[in-house]
């Protein structure tokens, strides 16, 4: 499923929430994303090298239409060249000491962002009770 995809259907189930847990989710937005790294560098570490996207270019005809080469006559069809774009996944080369000094500062910035967050979970539920 493309990225863009993902994002929007992220977003619509996002706003399906009660307002409680859209204003949870609001404001645990940062340790949400530091979990989403924290697995991607343990899943590096487990198999010792990281998963990098990158963006390829392909060409291939399609069918385009020339203008018509007189007034009122239908455009003549053609084939042209177009580039299309394919998002690849490859292995990557880390220095594994490097990726667990990462991972050990990802879990002191989980654990900074979750105590700070307890003070505004608790004004979300008080705000919005179910």
């Amino acid at each position: 499923m493309p990225r863009r995809a993902i994002l929007f259907l992220f977003l619509g189930l996002a706003a399906c929430g009660t307002p409680q847990e859209r204003c949870i989710q609001r404001e645990t937005r940062d340790l949400r994303v530091v979990d989403r790294l924290i697995a991607e560098t343990e899943g590096n570490l487990k198999r010792g090298y990281a998963l990098e996207e990158i963006t390829i270019y392909h060409s291939r005809w399609v069918r385009c239409y020339e203008p018509a080469a007189e007034e009122g006559a239908p455009p003549r069809p053609t084939m042209c060249r177009d580039e299309v774009e394919e998002i690849v996944t490859r292995p990557k080369a880390i220095n594994l000491e490097d990726e667990a000094a990462k991972l050990a500062s990802l879990k002191r910035k989980r654990a900074s962002l979750a105590r700070e967050a307890q003070p505004a979970i608790a004004a979300c539920k008080a705000q919005y009770p179910e």
